[in-house]
């Protein structure tokens, strides 16, 4: 169950889980019920078991251990991106704990932030970014310029890149200090070089392919499924 109320700086949060309702059944997921209380709204939803791509991958990020992540790991989590994306929808805030890692697939959680379809007007929001961690150059830059952006199956390529990086290796895409202000981060992605990517073999070749700057240089998540099914 989501409880929905305005945050200290996003008062949207209210609305986030009837919007994410929405979504959820316009995709065909349920059974999902929702509605309103006194500051904003709430959602019920199955519940998905299994750890987060971060949590399994938490051995990889061990100090001295060389081990290769799983490709068949970041196969599945490619393969969900790749059916949101295929159904219309973006999801807007990839990251390692909205990837659900079950027994024979993985689950793309909370879409509340989601954009493709229409979501009726009194649950709708601009979207204003999400988890700096994961952002992708351009949505940075949009966020400083005007405040809001627009998600693009570009940027959740590179935020699903930016999710295999931390995982297998505890470092942010791009580096900055930890007490560095939204701003501060944000400007950091929009003028640094993103780390350099150090996962071995086909996994990582294809994570820095997802981390280019330019969004007409990464990969579709299809291609990602493709070229990590063919790989050895």
């Amino acid at each position: 169950m989501k409880i929905g109320y305005p945050s200290h700086t996003h008062a949207h949060t209210a609305l986030a889980p009837s919007r994410e309702a929405h979504i959820l059944r316009a995709l065909g997921a349920g059974p999902i019920h929702d509605g309103e209380w006194a500051e904003g709204t709430w959602s019920v939803q199955p519940w998905h078991s299994g750890p987060s791509l971060y949590d399994k991958w938490a051995p990889h990020r061990a100090p001295g251990n060389r081990s290769v992540p799983s490709r068949l790991d970041a196969l599945a989590s490619a393969t969900a991106l790749a059916k949101l994306h295929r159904s219309g929808w973006v999801h807007g805030d990839v990251q390692p704990a909205h990837l659900i890692m079950g027994s024979a697939e993985a689950t793309l959680i909370d879409l509340g932030l989601a954009r493709g379809g229409h979501v009726p007007a009194r649950w709708d929001f601009p979207y204003k970014g999400c988890l700096v961690h994961y952002e992708a150059p351009e949505i940075a830059r949009s966020v400083l310029a005007h405040g809001t952006a627009e998600p693009t199956p570009e940027s959740d390529v590179y935020a699903l890149g930016a999710s295999l990086l931390i995982s297998a290796t505890g470092w942010r895409h791009v580096a900055y200090a930890d007490d560095a202000s939204r701003e501060e981060q944000r400007q950091a992605i929009v003028d640094k070089p993103h780390r350099p990517v150090v996962i071995a073999g086909e996994l990582g070749r294809l994570t820095d392919a997802m981390l280019s700057y330019r969004p007409s240089d990464r990969p579709t998540a299809d291609e990602i499924c493709t070229a990590l099914m063919l790989a050895t």
